[in-house]
């Protein structure tokens, strides 16, 4: 006997339909542990499935999805909705965010990065040039300023680098080419077996990045005020994924990222820095600690011939490079003023 599904039941499988169609699961590529460079990452998808109630996910992977140079190319191709690179692992790829590793630009404090960061993630030039990968750019990953840990004899000046092999990307490699160090772009997950091995001497990382890849395990000498630059690394979003959104999700998604900053900004501060020294003084790590005047002169040698050099390059490649420079310096100085 045929039997009728009575409208209260339709109703509720109507329902249940809906509820899973609404559901959605984008997954996030990064890679190493997670760390303080991820919390933000790690915040975000704590929000967007609290704010949902669960209907959105974000399922974060390190290093399952992607190899971190390649998290840009797998977010054109759609393999995964959400990913974190670092733009000076490929400059030619990202031009218009590269500006904010120059060397020396003078930025004094993780939120001030951020504004920077997010003041050059919304210029037209760079929309366009993220484009390029159908990416959208959702929030950087703000860093202190670099600094080495190396091995073997401490650098006493300047001078010392000299022929140095240090890993260095974007514009802190600039920057130390300039005093005649060797500078090696290579990834983090990398840096540890190079140290171990002899590749470099000597490693530039912010504090979180230096305790989770192992450099002050072998390190013997780092420097406390050489503050060449930072690197910039974004966390950008699959844009058709983005635009795919219903308006609930996406909602969610983009109110989050600034209580996901602040959280990580919040938490830099007061455990990564709390435990740098202590990390340092445990270890027996000799401090290396440059004049003032040697520090001016770096900083002379560096700064403008790198700054130059950008703008010129990414002139020529259509970017309006000048107004991304005045854009990041104008900011600098306001704030720092």
């Amino acid at each position: 006997m045929r039997k009728y599904l009575t409208g209260t039941a339709v109703a509720a499988l109507t329902l249940a339909f809906a509820g899973e169609a609404l559901a959605t699961e984008w997954n996030v590529s990064l890679w190493g542990k997670r760390r303080a460079f991820t919390e933000h990452v790690e915040k975000l998808a704590e929000l967007v499935n609290e704010k949902t109630g669960g209907e959105f996910t974000l399922n974060i992977s390190y290093g399952g999805l992607s190899k971190n140079r390649e998290n840009l190319d797998g977010i054109e191709i759609g393999a995964f909705e959400m990913a974190q690179f670092c733009a000076g692992y490929h400059r030619d790829k990202n031009p218009s965010i590269t500006v904010l590793e120059l060397p020396f630009l003078g930025v004094n404090s993780l939120e001030q990065e951020i504004d920077l960061s997010m003041a050059v993630y919304q210029h037209p030039a760079t929309v366009e040039d993220l484009g390029r990968w159908n990416a959208t750019l959702l929030m950087p990953s703000p860093l202190p300023q670099y600094n080495l840990v190396g091995v073997g004899d401490a650098p006493a000046s300047v001078a010392d680098f000299e022929g140095l092999n240090v890993r260095a990307t974007g514009g802190i490699g600039a920057a130390m080419e300039t005093v005649g160090a060797v500078p090696t772009s290579m990834s983090a997950t990398e840096v540890r077996q190079a140290m171990d091995s002899g590749v470099v001497k000597a490693v530039a990382f912010a504090p979180h990045a230096h305790m989770s890849f192992g450099t002050i395990e072998n390190g013997t000498w780092w420097t406390t005020n050489l503050n060449p630059g930072t690197v910039n690394c974004p966390v950008v979003v699959n844009t058709d994924a983005l635009n795919d959104l219903s308006d609930a999700h996406r909602d969610a998604l983009l109110g989050s990222v600034e209580e996901s900053l602040a959280h990580y900004v919040d938490n830099y501060n007061n455990n990564t820095m709390n435990a740098w020294g202590p990390a340092m003084e445990e270890r027996g790590i000799t401090q290396v600690t440059f004049s003032d005047e040697e520090i001016a002169a770096f900083k002379e040698a560096a700064a403008a011939p790198a700054a130059a050099a950008w703008i010129e390059e990414n002139n020529a490649r259509g970017l309006p490079a000048q107004e991304l420079y005045d854009l990041v310096t104008g900011m600098i100085a306001e704030g720092n003023s």
